[in-house]
């Protein structure tokens, strides 16, 4: 009886060296293919999330600007500084009940509200209710605080009994400050804004400021956050309770379902984080607008140039002077006749002498650009 016996011959090893080698590459191959697609959607989400959060907070810079400018405006109404100076509480409800109905009516402005405070920061008059003259607010706002020591206007989003966009700005005649003019916005109407574009906003205070927000007691929690807009979308307040929020507030931001999850600090005036605003864009969105190229102007009604225009004219006022005083100075001498200017020369003289050369460099190169050229062109 023979045995016949397998004889793994040298064509058949390598064979099976082949083989496995090339099952190994098909791995490899597979792996890298897989790791590949994984980074570059995680690039793309990335990408695509600095966008919309830049364009997000420009669109917000431009929501502060807008009232900074509306509460300067009343600020110089003569009615109401009659009014104040009068201490006539009754006549200055109604001016500013007149006021803010007329931009319900007229302006995309619907949830506008206004008030006066006296210097020591009680209401004079407020355009939504009657019956609160008098009372103290410093006590639930601590951004009033830098009024005190700084008579200038500013804007914000504030804590307070609500959670609010706030200009506050002093009404003054001549050197005297006669109060404070305070208009006031909800971010209800951002919300609505960046709903009709798909994208939702939940502005989500901490809880700790509870203690003065009185009226946003019986408000959604969500993390140790107030969820501040009452027009929230429910269907994505479920989504995100069932999120993993810290990954999301480690990596800010966070896909899943299809969605986009945004995270950016909230700021007060002060520069101090009080909440986060959380963006919620479906893949749709992300895709239009991927596809359109969208920037700031996907958030507000205007053209990307309005809005950079308006937002660096309000963060840089003064141009490349230091300061208002030598901005008018300067900026007044060409208006003068010669034998007016002597003396306001030899003031422009010595403010430019504290200049440093890069500073100097700066102010001629900004009024070279914005001079007005004239004559035919060869």
């Amino acid at each position: 009886m023979s045995i016949q016996k397998n004889v793994c011959t040298p064509k058949k090893y390598i064979s099976k060296i082949a083989l496995y080698v090339t099952f190994a590459v098909l791995i490899i191959l597979f792996i890298s293919v897989f790791f590949f697609v994984k980074h570059s959607k995680e690039d793309r989400l990335i990408s695509l999330g600095d966008t919309i959060v830049s364009n997000f907070r420009a669109g917000l810079d431009y929501e502060m600007v807008d009232l900074l400018s509306l509460s300067l405006a009343l600020s110089e109404d003569g009615e109401l500084k009659n009014a104040l100076a009068m201490d006539d509480e009754i006549k200055g409800y109604h001016i500013l009940s007149r006021i803010t109905e007329r931009f319900k009516k007229y302006t995309h402005i619907k949830t506008l509200r206004i008030q006066i405070l006296t210097p020591d920061f009680f209401i004079f008059a407020r355009s939504w209710d009657q019956g609160y003259e008098g009372m103290p607010i410093w006590w639930f706002r601590d951004d009033l605080d830098s009024l005190k020591k700084n008579v200038r206007p500013k804007v914000g989003m504030e804590t307070g009994r609500l959670l609010t966009l706030k200009a506050t700005i002093p009404m003054r005649s001549g050197d005297e400050v006669l109060g404070y003019l305070e208009v006031i916005k909800f971010i209800d109407e951002f919300t609505f804004k960046l709903r009709k574009k798909g994208i939702e906003l939940f502005a989500l205070m901490d809880e700790e400021y509870l203690k003065q927000a009185e009226l946003m007691r019986d408000f959604p929690l969500l993390h140790n956050y107030v969820v501040s807009n009452q027009n929230y979308n429910q269907q994505y307040l479920d989504k995100i309770e069932m999120l993993d929020w810290e990954s999301l507030l480690l990596k800010n931001y966070w896909y899943e379902d299809d969605i986009l999850y945004l995270y950016e600090p909230m700021i007060n005036g002060k520069g101090k984080q009080i909440g986060i605003y959380l963006l919620c864009v479906p893949e749709d969105v992300l895709k239009k607008y991927e596809e359109e190229k969208q920037s700031v102007s996907f958030f507000t009604r205007f053209s990307d140039e309005d809005i950079e225009n308006v937002v660096d004219a309000w963060k840089n006022p003064y141009e490349s002077f230091r300061n208002e005083n030598d901005k008018n100075i300067i900026g007044v001498l060409p208006k003068l006749n010669k034998e007016d200017k002597s003396e306001l020369e030899v003031e422009a003289k010595r403010i430019l002498q504290t200049y440093d050369k890069d500073e100097l460099i700066n102010i001629i190169i900004e009024n070279k650009h914005n001079e007005k050229k004239s004559g035919i062109i060869q």
